[in-house]
């Protein structure tokens, strides 16, 4: 068998493309025992002659949506937590595996089970055990074969239906503080967003702000309940208040609920879906990530009329078309656990915000209340600072810990003293964290721990 080694060819006094040839018949041209013509190659040291340059031509230009995208914050303060081995209570991630029992499951079904494409809605199994899971804790009775789908997390949700309900120029309602991902999403949509800004401590909504948003040209509002990253949840009087305008404009309403079971002090979620008028016009989007502590799993859910889901499914179709089955198994197995469970977490992650929550308050910084979610914020005015992200700066490469400024959560970065801690994480990391945050209050100048 023949070894191949490349050889410029030409055409005339013009060298060509490489051309792949036998090294034997190299050689023998090398050694003058064959002629170049036999091979149709000629050798280096018999072409002479440059190659002609390539026209010059602008660059290609990206889609100016994501072309135009700064480094988002949460990538910014990730890396400044390697550079100074900062704790990072910034991202929003548990420091836990996540329970033992939905890995093992997710496990034996990769090792035993079926691992072709599965069914492009998802897995029976787990579009039952979704209709079960809701029925249970939220008194919905959607229809599993119709009115469920499953995605590759709750962004491949959002972003697909985004894509399934706008047509270029409809308007979109969006609240601020928001998720990074909807203002783009909505923008490569053709959407144009109408944004709302809501004000802390209270993040409520307003009749006023909502009369000037929505009109005749609104197609879509997105919510997100509980509300990242304000940690809050909409009360009944905000969900009426929000149903009754998308009734009145025949808006459909996009429900971010992702963090629907991280809600704590006896509080309960209220789906926008149960309200009256709101089932045939409400797009719901929940993730396991966050129901159960695996955000790299990415498996999300999304339940809807079945007169929506008809175009929900084909955007899906194009984008991930499915989600690992053995995952999906896994999913099904976990939203059939018992009240007690979902229970217990909550109140693991309560007892979690209390420890942050209470150290800082002892340090003299001041907390808003944080009723959902795993995070919690504080108001740095009073320390001096008139700008969150440079609190942050100075809290990762001074002192060691890496946080989120909240201003970067508000386009028009218009709330600029809030800064937001993620405490799903071990006491000790807490523990370390707080420590080492204290040097803002003493003047120590850099990290203990």
């Amino acid at each position: 068998m023949s070894t191949f080694v490349s050889r410029t060819q030409c055409v005339g006094n013009r060298v060509c493309a490489a051309a792949h040839i036998p090294q034997d018949a190299a050689l023998m041209v090398e050694a003058g025992r064959a002629t170049p013509c036999r091979f149709t190659i000629c050798l280096a040291e018999i072409c002479h002659a440059e190659p002609p340059e390539a026209p010059s031509r602008a660059p290609r230009r990206m889609n100016t949506v994501f072309d135009t995208l700064p480094t988002t914050v949460f990538e910014t303060m990730s890396r400044l937590a390697r550079v100074h081995d900062a704790i990072n209570l910034g991202q929003g991630f548990p420091d836990d595996p996540g329970p033992a029992d939905l890995r093992e499951h997710g496990a034996r079904a990769l090792r035993d089970g079926w691992n072709q494409y599965p069914p492009m809605m998802g897995l029976p199994a787990l579009r039952e055990a979704v209709a079960a899971h809701y029925a249970l804790h939220q008194g919905l009775a959607l229809d599993p074969e119709t009115e469920v789908m499953v995605t590759s997390g709750a962004t491949e949700a959002l972003a697909g239906a985004l894509l399934a309900l706008i047509e270029p120029g409809d308007e979109v309602v969006l609240f601020a503080p928001m998720y990074d991902a909807y203002l783009p999403l909505v923008r490569r949509a053709g959407g144009v967003p109408r944004i709302v800004s809501l004000r802390p401590p209270a993040f409520r909504l307003d009749e006023a702000a909502l009369a000037e948003a929505f009109g005749d040209r609104t197609r879509v509002v997105v919510l997100n309940n509980p509300l990242n990253p304000s940690a809050t949840l909409f009360g009944h009087d905000d969900l009426d208040l929000l149903a009754r305008y998308c009734r009145r404009f025949d808006v459909t309403a996009l429900c971010d609920e992702v963090w629907e079971h991280v809600v704590f002090d006896g509080a309960g979620h209220r789906p926008l879906m149960a309200l009256p008028g709101m089932r045939e016009r409400t797009v719901k989007v929940g993730s396991a990530g966050k129901i159960f502590s695996l955000t790299g799993w990415k498996v999300g859910f999304v339940m809807a009329d079945a007169r929506l889901m008809r175009g929900l499914a084909k955007a899906h179709q194009f984008l991930t078309f499915t989600t690992p089955p053995n995952l999906q198994e896994a999913v099904a197995f976990g939203l059939g656990k018992p009240l007690p469970w979902f229970e217990a977490m909550r109140a693991g992650y309560a007892r979690s915000r209390d420890r942050l929550a209470g150290g800082l308050r002892d340090l003299g910084f001041e907390v808003l209340p944080a009723g959902a979610t795993w995070f919690l914020n504080i108001d740095v005015a009073n320390l001096g600072y008139a700008d969150d992200a440079a609190f942050c700066e100075a809290l990762v490469t001074r002192h060691g810990v890496a946080a989120i400024p909240v201003s970067a959560f508000y386009p028009d970065g218009s709330v600029r003293t809030l800064v937001r801690l993620c405490f799903a994480k071990a006491d000790a990391t807490l523990d370390a964290a707080l420590d080492r945050m204290s040097g803002f209050r003493s003047g120590r100048p850099g990290r203990s721990a």
